[in-house]
């Protein structure tokens, strides 16, 4: 990912009029300008001045700190409470990002209107999304009822582990009747009927048709009618340096995030197809069924394919006859993970997409709180985005540096031309 800032200002009345290609690297941020070895230790000398300059111009009394901590508290609460409508327009925006690329080339091919391109790409989506979805639903409907059957065979492939999983539980209780914390042996009372289960199962598709039509239409939009939201927005600018600085920031956001999106699809397909492999190899039922789910957790870093291993243990167990034989399908697991994750998409990304681990796992974290297993697929994209606007803000240009990953500031992004 791209880590830079826009440059210093330069020129003025009684400056020398620069050339056009002077001109052009005067305002591209410090690490682009590092397309050569020679460039690398100038542009970072560059980004460190900037950075310490915000750091020295940021001086922030008690009030502003508590007006900034209650503001930022007030925006959380609010993607909190307006997910139902937030969610699918975020997840369009990003949807926008991995289509817009394919959109333009196929307007410009074959010079159709932008809505029928839009309209076609969406069904196209959506098209192999439920040819995916149906290849995988018998088999997985069949495993789903033969569960029950199997749940007596996975307790006697875990009866080693009986005794020592009684001991915890006795010193656990035996622990909080030491603390006095009282325990009760009444369990709780559940009341259920139809009409609860049904209503809640109506309210339910009714919440995802309503998110999923409301992902449908700002899909569509963004990709008709994107291009003229963003000449529109950056007609606004009052000044030119702003002009620029619009459309560098939206051009960067589209480009890294297109690229991340495309490269982590195509590597999350690569695992599939190598774990639907291994399942059919090993004997794993269901194969396909299981690649797929490989497919949709890899988009989730580090929790995904843990989960991942989770499952193919539990299905293993149901599938041979011990409990070490059962490993083999998660141990291979992790190694394609191992083999796709710390090496083949880091070198893939690593020139433009370097974000700080910490932060990664703590963004992932935090929305999948906020907003469940969806804020976790987005919460990468939104890092980067946030990364990419800080680059390109002075006063936030300190926190950029903070977001991105080791070895930053050297990204090259773009080949310039010789000066």
């Amino acid at each position: 990912m791209q880590d830079g800032t826009d440059g210093p200002e330069k020129g003025g009345n009684g400056d020398a009029k620069p050339s056009h290609a002077d001109d052009e690297r005067s305002v591209l941020p410090p690490s682009v300008l590092a397309s050569e070895e020679g460039d690398e230790v100038q542009a970072e000398r560059a980004q460190q001045a900037r950075m310490h300059a915000a750091v020295r111009r940021a001086r922030l009394d008690v009030s502003q700190v508590c007006l900034i901590i209650l503001t930022v508290l007030a925006v959380f609460y609010t993607l909190r409470i307006a997910a139902a409508i937030l969610l699918p327009m975020v997840m369009a925006v990003v949807t926008n990002l991995m289509l817009v690329t394919p959109m333009r080339v196929i307007t410009h091919r074959t010079h159709l209107p932008k809505p029928i391109v839009a309209f076609l790409l969406i069904c196209g989506m959506f098209g192999g999304l439920a040819a995916i979805g149906m290849a995988v639903s018998v088999p997985a409907a069949n495993w789903v009822s033969q569960l029950p059957e199997e749940i007596t065979l996975v307790q006697s492939h875990l009866a080693i582990l009986k005794d020592p999983l009684h001991f915890l539980q006795t010193t656990s209780l035996r622990v909080q009747q030491l603390l006095g914390v009282a325990t009760s042996h009444e369990g709780p009372s559940v009341t259920s009927g139809f009409v609860p289960l049904g209503s809640s199962l109506l309210l339910g598709t009714q919440a995802f048709m309503g998110q999923l039509f409301t992902f449908f239409i700002m899909l569509f939009f963004l990709l008709a009618q994107g291009d003229s939201l963003l000449r529109r927005f950056v007609e606004i600018m009052p000044t030119f340096n702003d002009k620029r600085r619009a459309v560098q920031i939206t051009t960067h956001i589209e480009r890294n995030i297109s690229i991340y999106l495309a490269t982590i699809t195509m590597m999350n397909l690569f695992v599939g197809l190598a774990n639907t492999f291994q399942c059919w190899a090993t004997g794993m039922p269901n194969p396909l069924l299981w690649g797929v789910v490989a497919f949709a957790l890899n988009y989730i870093p580090i929790i995904g394919p843990f989960t991942g291993m989770v499952i193919y243990f539990c299905v293993a167990l149901l599938t041979f006859p011990t409990a070490i034989s059962a490993l083999v399908p998660p141990a291979i697991y992790l190694c394609i993970h191992l083999l796709e994750g710390e090496t083949i998409t880091p070198m893939l990304l690593a020139r433009r997409f370097t974000l700080n681990p910490v932060l990664v796992m703590g963004s992932l974290l935090f929305w999948d709180w906020m907003w469940g297993i969806t804020g976790a697929f987005l919460s990468v994209p939104m890092l980067a985005v946030f990364k990419i606007v800080c680059d390109h803000v002075d006063a936030l240009t300190p926190i950029g540096h903070i977001i991105g990953g080791p070895g930053s500031l050297h990204v090259v992004h773009e080949e310039e031309p010789a000066v």
